[in-house]
C-alpha cells in the first residue's frame, strides 16, 4: 500500500509543488532574502495503487515543525496477524523467556547470525597428474581425471583460479618402470611433480602449491615407506628418503610440503633438511591424524598405488582412537609443523574439533575420495541433492574447526559459491 501527498493549495499567488515554491527565489546583493510565510498543513493518504510515495520537498526543519504542530503523516497500517489453519488448538503461551527461533525467522537474520562462513579461499584442490597428454577419467571418482601435466593441469588450475581457488595439491601417477623398493624417483629433480611445479609457477607465480611427501606413489611395494623383507615398514630410513623428496619439491618451487606417510619424527627431520638447504620459507602441513581408513579406495585407484601386500595399520592411526590424535599433534607442533591435517574429514569431525581446541595452529581437513564418491553416487541415483549435500558437508568441516579443506569438490563448490552453474 503506497501513500499520496495531497497538496494544500497555493499560497499568496505562488504556485507550489507540495509546500515548495515552483518559482526560484530572487537574489539580492548575493544574499538570499526569504520572507517567512505561514505553514500549510498537509496530509498523507493511503492508496491501494502502486503509486510511489511522493515527497513534500520540505526541509528537515519544516518537517519537524509540522510534526511538533501535530500534523503527523499517516503510515500504512501494520499487517494483520496471519491466521492459523482451522483446527489449530488454542493454548496458552509457553512460559519461556528464550526462544532461539526468533533469530532464525528470516533469511536476513539467519545470514546476520551465521557463525561459520565458507569461501573458495578455504579450498585446496587435489589434482592427479600423469605423464600422458590426454586427461584420463577416473572410474571411481566421477568428474575427476588424471590430468596431462603439460596441458590439462594448467587448464584445470586456470578454471579454479577463475572462481577464487588459488591453492592446489599435486598427486602423481608414476610409471611402473620408475618404481622401486626405496622410491628413489620421489626425489628426482626432473620427476613428474617437480616438472609440474615449475610449469605452474612459471604460468601462475602466485599459485599456492602443496605437495604430497610419501613414498607410496613411487614404491614398487605401494607402501608409504621402505619395506623390510619381513614386511616391517622401516621408519628412520624412510624419513631419510622423505627429506630428499621434500627438498626436491621445495627446489622446484613448492610452497607447502605435506608429509602424509605417518612415520615418527619426520616433521622435525623435514624442517631441519629444508632449513639447511635455504628453504626456511617453505611450510610443512603435517598429516597429523591420518587414519587407516576404508575411505581411501578411489584415491588408490586413481594413482594405482594399492599396497602390494598387507595394509597400512602399523603406521596409520586406528579409527577407534581419539586421544592418540593429541599425541601426534603435540609431537608435530614441537617439531615445527605449520599446519595440522586430519584425514578423512566427515567421519572424523570430532578429531578436527579436538585439534582445533587444543592447538593454535591452522587446522586442515581432507575430504577424501570415498566421501566425494559417495556424494557423487548418491546424486546420480537421485537419492540426495548432490549440490546441497556437497555444500553442507563442506560447511560441517569448517564448523568443526577446519581452516582449509582439501576437497575434490573445490571447483564445483567454488562455482556454486560464486553463483555459477556450468
Amino acid at each position: 500500500m503506497a501513500s499520496t501527498i495531497v497538496n494544500a493549495g497555493p499560497i499568496q499567488g505562488l504556485d507550489y509543488v507540495g509546500l515548495r515554491p515552483a518559482k526560484p527565489l530572487k537574489l539580492n546583493s548575493g544574499r538570499i532574502q526569504i520572507k517567512t510565510r505561514p505553514q500549510r498543513l498537509f496530509t498523507v493518504r493511503a492508496s491501494d495503487g502502486d503509486v510511489p510515495i511522493g515527497k513534500t520537498r520540505l526541509s528537515d526543519a519544516e518537517c519537524e515543525a509540522a510534526v511538533v504542530a501535530g500534523n503527523v503523516p499517516h503510515a500504512p497500517p501494520a499487517p494483520p496477524k496471519p491466521a492459523a489453519p482451522a483446527g489449530t488448538p488454542v493454548v496458552p503461551l509457553l512460559p519461556i523467556n528464550r526462544r532461539p527461533r526468533r533469530n532464525r525467522r528470516s533469511p536476513a537474520l539467519r545470514s546476520a547470525f551465521q557463525e561459520t562462513s565458507l569461501s573458495p579461499a578455504n579450498f585446496v584442490y587435489p589434482l592427479f597428474i600423469h605423464e600422458g597428454q590426454e586427461d584420463t577419467p577416473i572410474g571411481a571418482m566421477p568428474g575427476c581425471y588424471r590430468l596431462g601435466w603439460r596441458h590439462g593441469l594448467v587448464e584445470e588450475v586456470s578454471k579454479a583460479r577463475d572462481v577464487g581457488v588459488n591453492s592446489v595439491v599435486l598427486f602423481p601417477k608414476v610409471p611402473d618402470a620408475l618404481k622401486n623398493s626405496t622410491g628413489d624417483e620421489a626425489y628426482n629433480d626432473n620427476g613428474l611433480v617437480p616438472r609440474a611445479i615449475r610449469l605452474l609457477k612459471d604460468k601462475y607465480p602466485d599459485l599456492v602449491i602443496y605437495t604430497d611427501v610419501a613414498l607410496d606413489p613411487y614404491s614398487s611395494d605401494g607402501h608409504d615407506g621402505i619395506v623390510r623383507e619381513d614386511g616391517v615398514i622401516l621408519n628412520d630410513e624412510t624419513v631419510h628418503q622423505l627429506c630428499k623428496q621434500a627438498v626436491a619439491q621445495a627446489r622446484a618451487g613448492a610452497d607447502v610440503v605435506s608429509p602424509s606417510d605417518m612415520m615418527d619424527g619426520r616433521v622435525g627431520a623435514l624442517r631441519t633438511a629444508l632449513d639447511a638447504e635455504g628453504f626456511q620459507h617453505v611450510s610443512i602441513m603435517s598429516y597429523t591424524a591420518k587414519y587407516a581408513s576404508s575411505f581411501y579406495g578411489p584415491f588408490r585407484e586413481a594413482l594405482d598405488s594399492n599396497p602390494r601386500f598387507g595394509d597400512k595399520k602399523t603406521y596409520q592411526m586406528n579409527p577407534a582412537n581419539y586421544r592418540e590424535a593429541l599425541i601426534e599433534a603435540r609431537e608435530d607442533e614441537s617439531e615445527g609443523a605449520d599446519i595440522l591435517l586430519v584425514k578423512p574429514g566427515l567421519p572424523y569431525l570430532d578429531i578436527i574439533r579436538l585439534l582445533r581446541d587444543s592447538s593454535p595452529l591452522p587446522i586442515a581437513a581432507y575430504q577424501v575420495s570415498g566421501e566425494y564418491s559417495m556424494i557423487k553416487a548418491g546424486g546420480v541415483l537421485k537419492m540426495i541433492d548432490e549440490e546441497k549435500v556437497m555444500m553442507e558437508s563442506l560447511m560441517c568441516l569448517r564448523r568443526a574447526g577446519a581452516d582449509i579443506i582439501l576437497t575434490y569438490f573445490a571447483l564445483q563448490a567454488a562455482r556454486s559459491l560464486c553463483g555459477e552453474k556450468r
